[in-house]
């Protein structure tokens, strides 16, 4: 793209300044060095390139410590060398090196312009997919689950134990608490990662449906089957297949799912070929599968094939101290997201928020944030920024002793004790739920005995 800086390298000064000048023309950046000392300089104190063309022939620095010392220096930057017929065989050398192609002198310019656009472009394409991969490691790695609490540390612990196996893996958790997110970071920090996730949400389909997408179908297997259908077991194959909600399946689905992962083999439906599958079975559910099993609603031969490693998500009403933490990280997601100058949340929002009950976990705080962020007009979050369902009384708080008939001592005490009760003992966070400076909670602490 026109404004990329080249760092053109050639003895010649003369022919150094005129192929700076023809890539200039179509609207490159360009500086020259006429000698190799003078590029290695240049690499060293002087502004980032994304493109050196250096020649080979040079001496005492050639071109090819040229490219060595372009690499080390920035890693992505790219290289084309220049040589004459004479020296061919060096100029495979420096690709072997890591240039990214050479040309023969005499140059012809559009020849030049041709290869540094290709190379440019390679170049800004591997850029975008190492922010890509950045960006899915901070959505989807370790890095980009939040939690304080000893619940979710002993998460992140069981998720890293197991990512590296092909054990099978079921998520049990209320609705909202992040279980295809649990499900994302399992894949993302196993050797499949560079393999396909497929997420599918068993409730989406009926039970005819449901065999036909797992499974794939052939020609003529039903009505309206027009032609052969690859189901999402053949699309996951090498990667992991995450099916949500597996409770909800049918009895008879489940039968077919316990063969297929057991025998690695799926059957489409109409075929009596197997088909041979290789896929990593994570399943999800906020449904209590023991107690379905009990009630024959579910397989228990299933249930013990994909019940190898358990993971149970609190929900966040048990894990109140991430609230802060969670809340903080959405602000800023969707202050990016929406172009808002939005920087943080006031702290008598911060203690409704550590109030409620949040039913619909970690995914409705997202979703509260989310509407705060858009509808504010100020930097900082206020309860007035708040949808009114979240000010009336909650579930959370007739839990709490009423505050009626007592002193203002008494409320601050009930006040200080059950926020850090929720927060698990942590009085940084509770200083900054209840908006008051750390010293005066150690203070407040001391003199209503709240000590542990």
């Amino acid at each position: 793209m026109p404004g990329e800086k080249i760092l053109v390298v050639d003895d010649e000064g003369s022919h150094a300044e005129s192929t700076a000048e023809a890539l200039e023309r179509a609207g490159y950046q360009t500086f020259v060095a006429t000698s190799g000392e003078e590029a290695g300089e240049f690499l060293e104190t002087g502004e980032p390139v994304d493109l050196v063309l250096t020649d080979l022939v040079m001496r005492p620095i050639d071109g090819l410590e040229i490219l060595q010392r372009a690499k080390r220096r920035h890693p992505d930057v790219a290289v084309i060398v220049m040589t004459g017929y004479a020296t061919i065989e060096t100029a495979v050398e420096a690709m072997k090196k890591g240039a990214e192609n050479f040309l023969r002198k005499p140059l012809n310019i559009d020849e030049v312009r041709e290869q540094v656009r290709k190379a440019l472009e390679k170049q800004k394409l591997s850029r975008r997919n190492v922010e890509l991969e950045r960006e899915l490691d901070r959505r989807y790695g370790l890095a980009g689950m939040i939690g304080s609490t000893a619940e979710m540390q002993r998460t992140f612990t069981r998720i890293q134990q197991i990512a590296a196996t092909n054990a099978s893996v079921l998520i049990q958790g209320e609705t909202g608490t992040g279980k295809e997110l649990v499900a994302q970071a399992i894949h993302r920090n196993s050797p499949r990662r560079n393999e396909r996730f497929l997420p599918i949400n068993c409730t989406s389909f009926n039970e005819g449906t449901l065999e036909s997408q797992l499974f794939g179908h052939e020609k003529g297997a039903f009505t309206g089957a027009l032609g052969q259908h690859r189901g999402y077991f053949e699309h996951a194959n090498k990667g992991t297949l995450f099916l949500d909600e597996i409770g909800d399946m049918p009895l008879a689905i489940q039968a077919k799912l316990l063969r297929a992962l057991d025998s690695g083999e799926i059957l489409r439906v109409g075929s009596n070929s197997p088909i041979r599958v290789d896929v990593r079975f994570i399943g999800a559910t906020n449904r209590d599968l023991e107690q379905m099993v009990r009630d024959k609603q579910f397989r228990e031969d299933l249930f013990y094939r994909i019940n190898v490693v358990n993971i149970l998500l609190p929900p966040l009403r048990e894990r109140a101290a991430d609230i802060p933490l969670l809340a903080e990280a959405f602000v800023k997601e969707f202050a990016y997201v929406h172009g808002k100058k939005v920087a943080a949340l006031s702290p008598a929002a911060q203690a409704i928020l550590f109030r409620y009950a949040w039913p619909g976990n970690v995914r409705e705080l997202k979703n509260c944030i989310e509407n705060m962020v858009v509808m504010t007009l100020d930097e900082v979050l206020d309860v007035d920024d708040m949808p009114p369902k979240y000010l009336k009384g909650t579930p959370a708080e007739t839990t709490r002793p009423k505050l009626v008939g007592m002193s203002i001592e008494q409320a601050e005490r009930e006040l200080i004790k059950n926020t850090l009760a929720g927060l698990n003992g942590n009085r940084v966070e509770a200083a900054k739920v209840l908006g008051i400076g750390e010293r005066t909670l150690y203070r407040k602490i001391k003199t209503y005995g709240l000590q542990e």
